[in-house]
């Protein structure tokens, strides 16, 4: 059920020209016109519209294969994967859990060392089973931590390390000979037309939730209802995907282009995946719609006019949309989305694929391409490859994190720009928490929105947005220097190596980094300790007190 308030003109005026120019049923029909008058990386990317019901086609054989993994007693699943390969299986994980007696679920996307030794902490390397996931098979990220954890498996002395390995990719990749090379335990071949960012209803979701013991089958039922409902034409005010594709491309135009999530706990862990697909997909063309995910909630009266909020609840649970209701009282426009269940969830990916692509058809823009994500990756290649000839990386133009320097930094921020904090930090929830901190201190005392990400997972996740929008972000990244470094294969099995993660991991942040001053965005680099708590704590309370506050760490 969806309640709204307080929506700009331009809704009405929208859906309008939805109806008169038959947006929806041109998009069920695959008429690419509707976002571009030519089909590249359109026509070839539609094949979500249909994974509700194709994919349940698959689901005996997709659950014969998470019963024999659970039979064969492994205890435990690592995920291996980046962006749209790894966020839904993430959402499975959090939200739902392992059903009793089924391996516990682990999501890999980070390539700091510290954050990869601890994985392995907390495994019995040989009751593992490692699910390498990526769409094109070439993923760097993915792949370094296959050749890393293969490696590892040989070191135990297993006897068929392959069938510790399982792989998800489309027909014909390189990830399709190298497990066939290896022994892999299977394959999964996805639907080639589906892209990354709306996978989740795919094999790339599907594999890692039937794996936790996740009913599979009552999920896809679920995501079937809401297409349903998202396919109808008539009475189109009806229709929850053209009402909220509607509303987020209104109020984009409005200026209220920074959709905020307040989400319960139950659920919480959606907004990283709901992230990614706004944030990739309109993020382009000098416009875009930014997300903001895991930003306290404050008061009414410290929001400028820039915010679209969004509130989820559980029938039962009216926590969030409490929360946002003085929001709505004081003229915010506010979503309220209710769910019968977490089941519902399969309603949901489905519903905000659609609205999202309906949003970007009002918008101009193509939501299923990504024109500025090789920037990055290509000058973390030219990083690499100076790693590769010299044994070291090229100055980084960072420099230690104060309060005074990061004032300076933020102070020419204007009302509608943002501040991104980019971690490049093992990822943990006690850095959450102290980054939340930051956020609400930062976003008060600047009066502008604020965002958050560990790198390089955002960079196939928000990293498109930040070249491709209209220039009003402020990035700060957070980097540090590894103690102890960890060695990447050159090749499975091998012993040579040219590459370590900590050098990788800065070679990504210093990429991003000239990617963005590239396009002429505003970034700080700071060094901090690879526990950066403390210096951040002291930081956040060194601002709030300047700005007259007082403040209490969340951690």
């Amino acid at each position: 059920m969806i309640r709204t308030a307080n929506l700009p003109d331009r809704y009405g005026q929208f859906l309008s020209r939805m109806e008169r120019e038959w947006i929806l049923s041109r998009i069920w029909a695959h008429d690419f016109t509707v976002w571009k008058p030519n089909p590249t990386e359109i026509t070839n990317r539609l094949g979500w519209l249909h994974a509700p019901f194709s994919m349940m086609r698959a689901v005996d054989r997709i659950t014969a294969f998470a019963n024999d993994v659970r039979a064969s007693g492994f205890k435990h699943v690592v995920l291996l994967g980046m962006g749209g390969s790894s966020l839904a299986p993430e959402t499975f994980a959090r939200t739902f859990g392992a059903a009793p007696g089924w391996p516990n679920l682990s999501i890999l996307d980070s390539t700091h060392p510290v954050a990869i030794a601890e994985t392995e902490r907390q495994l019995d390397l040989s009751h593992t089973l490692f699910v390498v996931a990526t769409k094109s098979g070439t993923t760097t990220e993915t792949l370094s931590l296959f050749r890393y954890f293969h490696n590892r498996a040989l070191e135990k002395k297993q006897a068929q390390p392959g069938a510790q390995f399982v792989a998800i990719t489309d027909p014909g990749s390189p990830l399709v000979e190298l497990a066939a090379h290896h022994g892999f335990r299977k394959t999964f071949l996805n639907d080639p037309d589906i892209g990354g960012r709306y996978a989740a209803l795919s094999l790339f979701g599907l594999v890692p939730a039937a794996l936790l013991g996740i009913d599979i089958s009552r999920f896809l039922t679920r995501s079937q209802k809401t297409s349903i409902e998202c396919a109808k034409y008539d009475r189109l005010t009806e229709n929850p995907a053209v009402r909220l594709g509607a509303i987020l491309a209104a109020c984009a135009i409005a200026g209220r282009d920074k959709l905020t999530f307040v989400l319960p706990p139950e659920i919480v862990s959606f907004g990283n995946w709901v992230e990614q697909l706004i944030a990739e997909s309109t993020g382009k063309e000098g416009t875009g719609i930014l997300p903001i995910v895991g930003e306290p909630i404050g008061p009414p009266g410290i929001y400028s006019d820039d915010r679209l909020f969004v509130s989820f609840s559980l029938r039962g649970n009216r926590s969030a949309a409490d929360v946002t209701a003085e929001l709505e009282r004081v003229g915010h426009p506010v979503i309220h989305i209710e769910m019968d269940e977490i089941y519902s969830l399969g309603g949901q990916f489905f519903l905000w694929e659609l609205a999202t692509a309906l949003a970007a058809s009002v918008l101009g823009i193509n939501p299923f391409d990504q024109p500025n994500v090789d920037s990055a990756k290509r000058l973390a290649l030219e990083q690499i490859a100076a790693f590769r000839q010299t044994g070291e990386l090229p100055a980084s133009g960072s420099s230690p994190l104060t309060s005074s320097t990061l004032t300076e930094f933020l102070s020419p921020s204007q009302p509608g720009d943002y501040i991104a904090l980019q971690a490049y930090l093992p990822p943990g929830d006690h850095l959450n928490e102290v980054f939340a901190s930051l956020r609400a201190v930062l976003r008060d005392r600047f009066g502008v929105a604020t965002t958050f990400g560990y790198g390089p997972r955002f960079l196939h996740s928000t990293g498109q947005l930040h070249k491709g929008d209209r220039g009003n972000g402020r990035f700060i990244q957070f980097v540090a220097v590894p103690g102890d470094d960890l060695r990447i294969p050159d090749e499975p099995g091998a012993s040579v190596s040219s590459l370590t993660f900590g050098a990788l991991i800065s070679a990504q942040a210093r990429g991003d980094r000239q990617a963005l001053l590239d396009a002429g965005r505003s970034v700080a680099t700071f060094t901090v300790p690879v526990d950066p708590t403390e210096l951040i704590h002291q930081t956040a309370g060194s601002i709030a007190a300047e700005g007259g506050r007082s403040w209490t760490s969340a951690s």
